[in-house]
């Protein structure tokens, strides 16, 4: 496991990036995509959407061809459903905040105000939005993003730096600190103890009357396409209580019911 930076600013915990092993079972995305296309061919066990806006902002070096399933599929649960078209993601420079921030202006002025659903990198984006336009805002739920704990906590310094062609990271830790308190709306964070590349810890809003922490299982590179996290989005942007099985116990009931069939000889 890495260590935590001993030269660290004292008023950031010491949480350590995810271990070698965690990062090196993101290689499971490979089964959890196909999984989730065909989990996701049929919805009828989850509550139908009220035609309400949703964006989604994709995590770093991704696209809106990356979260396409996931909005796909809020959309055939009736939702009105947007990527964030600004290419991939490479980090929040100042073309793109302002590109973003007017793309959020026009869609609420059309369709009144949206849910901003932000995967990794994509979740802070989500809630600075959120901060500086709350009146556009309905609800932010992020998915594995590194909002709390410590900015070193993670692997993907080392891809932000050849992103910008290996200049090093400047942490701003006061701002780091100031972003740590949620915005003015409600805030879901739905993170993975399994995630490798961003600590989990890091991943949980502080807490607060509007925010809410809720523990799936699966990769980081793979909650974007993950059906415990669809299960959980369906839930909130219905505003509808989850029910009393945790999300995290999902795939091994799952489990459980498919061996039951086996047993006495029906499907499942």
């Amino acid at each position: 496991m890495t260590k935590p930076d001993q030269s660290r600013d004292p008023r950031l915990p010491a949480i350590a990036a995810p271990s070698i092993s965690l990062l090196l079972q993101e290689m499971r995305v490979i089964g959890e995509w196909p999984r989730f296309h065909l989990q996701t061919m049929k919805l009828d066990q989850l509550p139908r959407g009220d035609d309400h806006a949703v964006m989604v902002i994709p995590g770093f070096g991704a696209s809106d061809g990356t979260t396409a399933p996931l909005r796909r599929a809020l959309a055939r649960l009736g939702y009105r459903v947007f990527g964030w078209e600004q290419g991939r993601n490479f980090g929040m420079r100042g073309p793109i905040k302002n590109a973003l921030s007017l793309r959020l202006q026009k869609l609420h002025a059309r369709h009144g105000k949206l849910s901003l659903i932000g995967w990794s990198i994509g979740g802070v984006f989500a809630r600075e939005l959120a901060r500086h336009q709350p009146d556009c805002v309905r609800a932010v739920y992020s998915l594995g993003s590194p909002i709390n704990g410590s900015p070193e906590a993670n692997n993907m310094n080392t891809l932000f730096r050849l992103a910008n062609r290996g200049r090093p990271i400047a942490v701003d830790v006061d701002g780091f600190l100031r972003r740590r308190i949620a915005p003015p709306v409600p805030c879901v964070a739905i993170y993975s103890k399994r995630d490798g590349i961003v600590a989990w810890q890091c991943c949980v809003e502080e807490p607060a009357p509007n925010t809410e922490n809720i523990e799936v299982q699966g990769s980081h590179v793979g909650l974007v396409c993950n059906p415990q996290v669809l299960h959980v989005l369906a839930q909130k942007l219905a505003r509808l209580p989850l029910p009393e099985t945790s999300v995290a116990d999902a795939s091994h009931l799952d489990r459980k019911k498919r061996a039951s069939g086996r047993k006495s000889g029906k499907g499942v």
